[in-house]
C-alpha cells in the first residue's frame, strides 16, 4: 500500500534529529528532502544516507505557492508509482511548513496513507534563547502571510521563511501596516549552530542586516493595544483589502446604486433588535449598518468623491453647528426650544436647496414613514388640524368613503379612499407622538411571534391545520398572548 512517511530534521545540526526519525532514514529506501540546504544534510551524507531533494524546483517556479504545491504533487505521485516515500523537511513537519498540509490533502484524495513523526522545532530553540513561554500567546506565519493576519493582533508573532533581504524588504513593509517603524525586533540566525546570532533590532532596520538567508527567523513581542478606542481603523483597513485587487470578487463589483437594499435592510434588522430588546443583536445589528456606512465610503473615495473622514467631518461639524445651546453660548429652556433652534438652523442651512415646503422628503422611503414625514413638514408651516378631536373626525369620514368605494365595487377608488384612511392613521399617530412606521413592524413581529406559537403547538399534537375550527385558532392565540413577557430594560 502506498504511503508517505514525513519527518522533521530539526532545527539544526544532525544531533538535533530525534532517533525514531534517524532509524527510519536509515532503514528506508527513498528519502526526498524539500531543501537540501539545512545543516543536517552533512550528517546524512556522513552516514551514507541517499537522498534526493527539490531543490530545482525553486529554480523552476515563480512563487513559493507554486513551489510548494508542485512538491505535494510530485510527492504524492513518487508514492503512487513506487509505494513509499520518506519526506523530510526541516524543523518540525507540523510547525509553519505548507508543503506538509499540501501532501496530506492530496494524498487523502488519492488514497494514499501518510504517516507523520514528530519533531524538534525551531520554535523550541527560540523559546529557550528569548526566555519566552508560548502560553502567553504566540502567532506564526509565514514571511508571505503578513498581510493575512488580524489589525487588532496583540498576541508575539514569529515570522518564518525569511530567505532573502527582498523577503526582508517584503516582510518590514508588511509590518509596518501592524507596528510602529521603531518597533523592537528580534532577528534569530542560524539558531542550534555555531554560528547563531540573536540581535534585537528596531524594525526599519531588518533589511539593512547582512545575515539574512534561508535560516533567518523573526520574533516580535505582543503589544498592549488600546481597548476600545472606538477606532474604525481595523474595519476601513478589512473594507480597503476587499475592495483591493486580488480581494473579494463580489465586493468589488458592488457600486452605491447595487447596496441600496443592503442598506435598509440592516436597518431594519437595527429595529427589529431594539423590538426584541436584544442588547447582542442590536450590537451586531448596529455593525452591520457601520459596514455600510464605511463600504459606500470607501466606494467614494475609490470614485475621488470624499473618504469616511470627510463623511466624520460633515457629521460632526453639523452637531456642532446645530447645538449652540452646548457648543456656543445660546441657551434654551427646553426640549422643544432645542428642536425649534435645531429647524431653524437647518432651514438656514438648506436655503436655496429646498424651495418647497415638502423637499426633502426621500422618495424611497416607505410608505407609512413619508406620510409622518410629509405631515410634520406640513404642520410645521400651519397645515394641520387644531386638535386630535378634528384627526379622528377625519378618519371615520374616510372610513365612510370608503365603504361607499366598496359597495360601488370601483377598485381605483377603493385603492385611493384606502390609501387615505392609511393617511390619516398615520395623522393620528403622530399627534399621539407614535411614529407609525414602528408601530406596525412592533405589530408585524408581534403576529409573527404568536403564529410561530400557534403552528410550534399544530407540529407537536400532530394536528391538521384544516381540521382547527377558527374558535380553536382564538384560544391558540390567546394563549400566545398570555404567554409573552415584557423585558424591562434600556430599550
Amino acid at each position: 500500500m502506498a504511503e508517505i512517511t514525513i519527518v522533521g530534521l530539526g532545527p539544526g545540526d544532525f544531533g538535533l534529529i530525534s532517533l525514531e526519525t534517524l532509524t527510519v532514514l536509515q532503514t528506508q529506501p527513498r528519502l526526498v528532502l524539500r531543501t537540501a540546504k539545512h545543516p543536517a544534510v552533512d550528517g546524512l551524507v556522513s552516514r551514507g544516507i541517499n537522498f534526493e531533494s527539490y531543490d530545482h524546483f525553486y529554480e523552476q517556479h515563480s512563487s513559493f505557492d507554486k513551489v510548494y504545491a508542485a512538491i505535494a504533487e510530485d510527492c504524492v505521485s513518487r508514492a503512487g508509482r513506487e509505494g513509499k516515500i520518506i519526506y523530510a523537511v526541516p524543523g518540525s513537519p507540523l510547525v509553519a511548513e505548507r508543503t506538509v498540509a499540501l501532501i496530506r490533502d492530496l494524498a487523502t484524495a488519492a488514497g494514499i496513507t501518510v504517516r507523520i513523526l514528530p519533531g524538534m522545532s525551531f520554535l523550541d530553540i527560540l523559546f529557550a534563547r528569548l526566555g519566552v513561554d508560548p502560553v502567553n500567546g504566540l502567532t506564526v506565519v509565514d514571511a508571505a502571510d503578513i498581510t493575512k493576519l488580524p489589525p487588532a493582533l496583540n498576541t508575539a508573532l514569529v515570522v518564518t521563511q525569511v530567505y532573502n533581504r527582498q523577503v526582508a524588504s517584503d516582510a518590514k513593509l508588511s509590518l509596518m501596516e501592524y507596528y510602529s517603524d521603531d518597533y523592537r525586533i528580534t532577528v534569530a540566525h542560524n539558531l542550534g549552530l555555531d554560528a547563531e546570532e540573536v540581535r534585537t533590532i528596531p524594525l526599519f532596520e531588518l533589511d539593512r542586516l547582512p545575515l539574512i538567508d534561508h535560516l533567518t527567523t523573526l520574533y516580535l513581542p505582543g503589544r498592549t493595544l488600546q481597548q476600545p478606542d472606538s477606532s474604525l481603523d481595523p474595519l476601513t483597513k478589512v473594507m480597503a483589502k476587499l475592495r483591493s485587487p486580488g480581494g473579494c470578487l463580489w465586493d468589488l463589483e458592488q457600486t452605491h446604486s447595487s447596496l441600496r437594499r443592503y442598506f435598509v435592510e440592516e436597518v431594519y434588522e437595527v429595529l427589529e433588535a431594539i423590538e426584541l430588546a436584544d442588547a447582542d443583536k442590536l450590537c451586531e445589528e448596529l455593525g452591520d449598518v457601520l459596514l455600510q456606512v464605511v463600504f459606500h465610503a470607501r466606494i467614494a473615495e475609490e470614485c475621488g468623491d470624499f473618504g469616511l473622514k470627510d463623511v466624520v467631518n460633515v457629521v460632526t461639524e453639523k452637531l456642532i453647528r446645530r447645538h449652540p445651546h452646548v457648543f456656543g453660548d445660546i441657551s434654551v429652556q427646553d426640549a422643544a426650544e432645542v428642536i425649534v433652534n435645531w429647524d431653524k438652523i437647518k432651514s438656514g442651512e438648506k436655503c436655496g436647496e429646498r424651495p418647497g415646503v415638502l423637499d426633502g422628503v426621500p422618495q424611497n422611503l416607505p410608505s407609512l414613514m413619508r406620510a409622518f414625514k410629509l405631515q410634520l413638514k406640513a404642520a410645521k408651516v400651519g397645515f394641520d388640524w387644531n386638535n386630535v378631536e378634528q384627526v379622528w373626525d377625519k378618519l371615520l369620514e374616510e372610513l365612510d368613503e370608503l365603504k361607499q368605494a366598496v359597495v360601488a365595487g370601483e377598485k381605483p377608488a377603493m385603492e385611493g379612499e384606502l390609501g387615505d384612511v392609511l393617511f390619516s392613521i398615520v395623522n393620528l399617530a403622530r399627534f399621539f407622538d407614535i411614529e407609525p412606521e414602528t408601530a406596525l413592524t412592533v405589530t408585524n413581529n408581534k403576529f409573527i411571534r404568536r403564529f410561530a406559537y400557534i403552528e410550534d403547538w399544530v407540529k407537536n399534537h400532530n394536528v391538521d391545520w384544516k381540521k382547527l375550527t377558527i374558535e380553536q385558532l382564538d384560544v391558540l392565540w390567546n394563549e400566545a398572548k398570555g404567554s409573552e413577557t415584557n423585558k424591562i430594560s434600556n430599550f
